[in-house]
This record gives C-alpha cells, structure tokens and sequence, in this order.
C-alpha cells in the first residue's frame, strides 16, 4: 500500500506476533497436565486394595503408570516449544540486520563477539530439546516373566521432561539478557510498563556488557534471577496477574 514504505516493516515475524497463541497454548497444556498429576497424586494405587473392614481385597491395575508417562511425554513437548519461539526471538535480536540494533548488541563488534554465542548456547539447547522430546511412553519392555507385559516408561519421560525443562529455562534466560542488552541501546525510549518494570528489576542486579566475557556466568545469574518470586511480583504489580 502507499501508506507504506518499503523500508518499514509491514509484519512482524510469527516469533514475535504469535506470541500469545504459542505461550497461550503451552499454558493449557500445563493446566492440563497439572489436572492429571492431582488425580494420580490423590488416588488410591495400591495393589491389591485391601478393605479392612469387610476383609476384601480386590486386584487391580492402578498401579500403572501411564497417565503420568503420557503428560510427562507432553509436557516436555510443550515446554520446548517455549524455548524453540524464544530462541527465535533471541536470534532476531542479535541480528543487526534485522532488528536494527548493534550486531550482537556489542559497539566493539570485531573486537568483540557480544552476545553471538549466546544465541549459540540457545540454539543448542533447543536443538538437544528436539532429541529429548522423543516420547518415552511409545516404548514398551515386558518384565517379570511377561506377567507385567507393558509398562509405561514414565520414569524415563520424568527424566527427559526435567532435562528439558532445565534446558528451557536457560534458553528463556539467554533471551532475557539479550532484550535486555538490546534496551539498553535504545535508551532514553522506554518499552511498555511491565516490561520497564522486568528491565529495571534486572539492571538493579544484571549491569551492561560492555566486553567480552565468561558468559555463562551471566545466563546462570539470570537464570536465577527470572526465578525469583520477586522478580514476577514486580512485573504483576503493574501487568495484574499473568
């Protein structure tokens, strides 16, 4: 149209305006699982069940583990589609060329790398992710002399969900101090109010880097940081609740 210029942006990339459908998603999913897991967690799983007082006991099978296998299988998919959008985001980020922004949000590019191995580390991440989302529960060894002749495998998807999602908070922390390494360049503009309020909280406590370093210091640092309760108090108090 010519109310636009070539020059300018017309869209924005999915990572960036699909944001709520992808996160939105993810939340269902964990509210989901989290449905099944009070269910499990409240029911009764003993085998034989013993009635006391009537002397029954009945055989059963609700010892088996597959609700749980299947929501750990679910949640590690879901989980990493957090940080497969985010690493996209972080990518975009220390891309000059497409975010306008200093290459790999450092003035001594050449002299110095910035932030470009960050965005390796998240893309490595990601891509073991791809690896561990695998689903456990698809998998099936008999024991005991085929008399337990299919198990769920739920312990192993456990494993892998925890990994992953290990793996996906980091990954979300590398974005955190790439956009924050990013607003710094354009100051004095400020974003939006909540994320004013997540830039300030993390500048108290993360400064500027100005030259090359051990990064991994700072993704642990921030790491730990976005999960400080504090840390989305701080944002809620201006956002309401998210």
């Amino acid at each position: 149209m010519k109310s636009h210029d070539h020059k300018i942006k017309i869209q924005d990339a999915y990572s960036l305006r699909c944001m709520p459908q992808v996160h939105g998603a993810v939340r269902d999913t964990i509210i989901y699982c989290k449905g099944i897991l009070e269910t499990e967690i409240n029911s009764a799983t003993d085998n034989p069940l013993i009635f006391s007082e009537t002397g029954e006991y009945i055989s059963g099978g609700n010892f088996h583990g597959e609700p749980i296998a299947l929501i750990a299988d679910f949640l590690s998919i879901a989980i990493s589609e957090l940080a497969n959008i985010s690493e996209r985001r972080t990518a975009r980020i220390v891309d000059g060329s497409l975010s306008g922004l200093p290459r790999f949000l450092t003035n001594n590019g050449g002299l110095h790398s910035g932030l470009m191995i960050a965005q390796y580390t998240s893309a490595a991440l990601v891509s073991e992710n791809k690896v561990l989302c695998h689903p456990a529960s698809v998998d099936s060894i008999p024991t005991s002399a085929n008399q337990e002749d299919h198990n769920s495998m739920g312990s192993i998807g456990a494993r892998k969900f925890y990994k992953v999602t290990e793996n996906v908070k980091n990954v979300i922390a590398i974005e955190m101090l790439c956009a924050a390494q990013g607003l710094d360049f354009h100051l004095p503009l400020k974003s939006g109010a909540g994320i004013n309020a997540a830039y300030n909280y993390i500048r108290k406590k993360i400064k500027h880097i100005s030259k090359d370093g051990i990064l991994n210091l700072e993704i642990e640092k921030m790491n730990k940081l976005i999960m400080e309760e504090s840390f989305l108090q701080t944002v809620e108090k201006i956002t309401g609740k998210l």
